[in-house]
């Protein structure tokens, strides 16, 4: 078996070009999007939901400018969740640091990194928007340079056109 034999904490996984997405579902919402690596297999969503949220990240990959409408569970912090919602605003093929983050909310960089590394549903709240004022930043609590997360960060960026990142 290819992915380790826990791919039964997941209630679907999609294939992608940067590795997969596995998607955790529960009471009818999503409950939790983790990057994982190309070692994992696709796997059929087990309900409605993991079904839905396979369609839409399918469709964001083929179109960068599709917007997700998933029910997301309720989870975080009163202030990740203000944090994720500033990120939520911002456009694709857009920016901000965690600087202009910090400022709009009223806050500190390092306070704003920490609530994007607990970003529960990476992708839909496109943390990946979000980089250090002199480069690209950490992603999924990492900042290995040649790591499999800021991998990730760099192909979404790419796929999203942002200038300065090419696929």
């Amino acid at each position: 078996m290819r992915n380790s034999g826990i791919d039964h904490l997941f209630s679907a996984i999609v294939e992608t070009s940067f590795g997969a997405v596995g998607i955790r579902t529960e009471d009818k919402r999503v409950r939790e999007l983790v990057y994982l690596p190309a070692t994992f297999n696709e796997k059929a969503p087990t309900d409605a939901i993991a079904e839905r949220t396979v369609q839409q990240i399918e469709r964001y990959l083929d179109d960068a400018d599709f917007r997700f409408d998933l029910p997301l569970a309720t989870v975080g912090t009163a202030f990740q969740q203000k944090v994720w919602q500033a990120i939520s605003s911002i456009p694709r093929g857009s920016v901000l640091t965690y600087g202009d983050i910090a400022r709009h909310i009223r806050t500190a960089p390092r306070a704003v990194g920490q609530a994007c590394g607990a970003n529960w549903f990476p992708i839909v709240i496109p943390c990946h928007r979000v980089t250090a004022t002199g480069g690209l930043g950490g992603f999924g609590n990492t900042d290995d340079e040649a790591g499999f997360h800021l991998g990730v960060k760099r192909w979404l960026l790419a796929h999203e056109k942002v200038e300065g990142y090419q696929r």
